[in-house]
C-alpha cells in the first residue's frame, strides 16, 4: 500500500525513536496512550524553539533537536520530576532535507539514551518560515510532589545550581559580537549556548529540600522576580557572588559590563531555588552527592517590592532590561 510522503517520513526518521514505547503504536495512530507509575503524578510541560529566535538557522542539526529536549527536561527538573516521554511538532522548511532530519532525529536519539525519555507521538508541518520545533514533555513525580515557583517564604536562602551566563556570552561570540580569551573559552561558552544541562539528577533533592524551584531561561534576574512575584515576596540578590565559570569570568573581567549580560541575558538553563536556612547543610551535602555544584546568592525577604541585585559594595544595580523578552 502507497504511503504519503508525510508517513514515509515519518516512519523512516521519527517512528524509531518511539519502537521502546508500546504506548506510541510505531506512531501509526492519532495518538498515544501515557500511563504514570503508581503513585505518581504527570507532571506536563511545553516549549518551541523558532529559527532565528532561539537558536540560529545553521545551527547543526542534532544540536538543535538536542537543545529543543533539553529546555523542556529543565522545566520537569525544576518541577521535581524525572523525564518520561515527550511529544514532538515541527514545522519544517524547504531547508530540511533528509539529511538534516536524519540529523536531527540522531540529537534526539542520544539524548533519549542519557535521559531517560522517549517519543511518544507528535506532528510535522510544512512552513514558509521560519523552521519551529515544539516539544511537549511528560515527567513523573510521587503524587503531590510537584514543586512550584510560588512556594519560597521569607528568609529563605536563595541557590543556583551550575554557573550562570555562560550561554549568553557564548552566543555573542558565536556570531562575531565578543571575543573569549582563547579558543578553549570560546569553545566551552558556545557549546554552553548549544547544548544546556537540564539538572535532571536534582529533581529528587529539590523536593527534599526547597520551597520553590524553577529553571534559569529567560536570566537570572528577571526569573528571580517571576520567582518573587508568585510567592508574594522579595529578594535580595548579591551579584558579586553569582557562580561564573573561568572562561565567562575572563570575559567579564575584559569588560566588566558583560556582568548585566550574564546577570539577564537568559539561556542558561539552571536552576533556581528557595531552601529554608535550618535544610541549607543538607541540601548542599545532597547536592554534592549527585555531582552538581549550587551556590548560594541572597535570600527571600517578606515584602512586594521588586527584587534588589547589589553589587560587592552593597549597592543596588541597575540593569537596561531584567531579563530577555518573548514579545516586543
Amino acid at each position: 500500500m502507497d504511503v504519503s510522503p508525510e508517513q514515509a517520513l515519518i516512519q523512516e526518521v521519527f517512528a524509531p525513536l518511539a519502537a521502546a514505547h508500546e504506548g506510541a503504536a510505531s506512531l501509526r495512530d492519532d495518538a498515544a496512550i501515557y500511563r504514570p507509575g503508581a503513585g505518581c503524578d504527570i507532571v506536563i510541560t511545553m516549549d518551541s524553539l523558532v529559527a532565528g529566535v532561539h537558536f540560529l538557522a545553521d545551527d547543526r542539526p542534532d544540536l538543535v533537536a538536542r537543545k529543543a529536549l533539553r529546555v523542556n527536561l529543565s522545566d520537569l527538573a525544576a518541577k521535581g520530576a524525572a523525564p518520561a516521554a515527550y511529544l514532538l511538532s515541527v514545522a519544517l522548511t524547504s531547508g530540511q532535507e533528509i539529511t538534516w532530519l536524519r540529523q536531527f532525529a540522531d540529537g534526539l536519539a542520544s539524548d533519549q539514551r542519557d535521559f531517560g525519555c522517549v517519543l511518544i507521538g507528535g506532528d510535522t508541518v510544512s512552513t514558509p518560515g521560519p523552521l519551529t520545533i515544539t516539544i511537549t514533555a511528560f515527567g513523573e513525580l510521587p503524587c503531590g510532589g510537584i514543586l512550584r515557583r510560588g512556594g519560597a517564604r521569607a528568609g529563605d536562602l536563595l541557590y543556583v545550581s551550575g554557573s550562570i551566563g555562560d550561554a549568553a556570552l557564548g552566543l555573542r561570540v558565536i556570531i562575531g559580537k565578543a571575543e573569549a580569551a582563547d579558543a578553549a573559552d570560546a569553545e566551552f561558552l558556545s557549546n554552553r549556548y548549544w547544548l544546556p544541562q537540564p539538572r535532571v539528577s536534582l529533581a529528587p533533592v529539590l523536593r527534599r529540600h526547597a520551597t520553590a524551584a524553577m529553571d534559569i531561561s529567560d536570566g537570572l534576574f528577571g526569573d528571580l522576580a517571576l520567582m518573587c512575584q508568585a510567592s508574594s515576596l522579595t529578594a535580595r540578590l548579591d551579584a558579586h557572588r553569582v557562580p561564573l565559570s573561568d572562561a565567562a569570568r575572563r570575559m567579564v573581567d575584559c569588560d566588566p559590563g558583560r556582568l548585566e549580560l550574564c546577570l539577564t541575558g537568559g539561556d542558561d538553563y539552571e536552576i533556581l531555588c528557595a531552601v529554608p536556612p535550618e535544610a541549607a547543610s543538607a541540601f548542599e551535602r545532597d547536592c554534592a552527592d549527585a555531582g552538581i555544584p549550587v551556590t548560594c546568592i541572597g535570600a527571600s525577604a517578606a515584602g512586594e517590592a521588586p527584587p534588589l541585585c547589589l553589587d560587592a559594595d552593597g549597592r543596588p544595580m541597575t540593569f537596561m532590561r531584567t531579563s530577555y523578552s518573548h514579545i516586543g
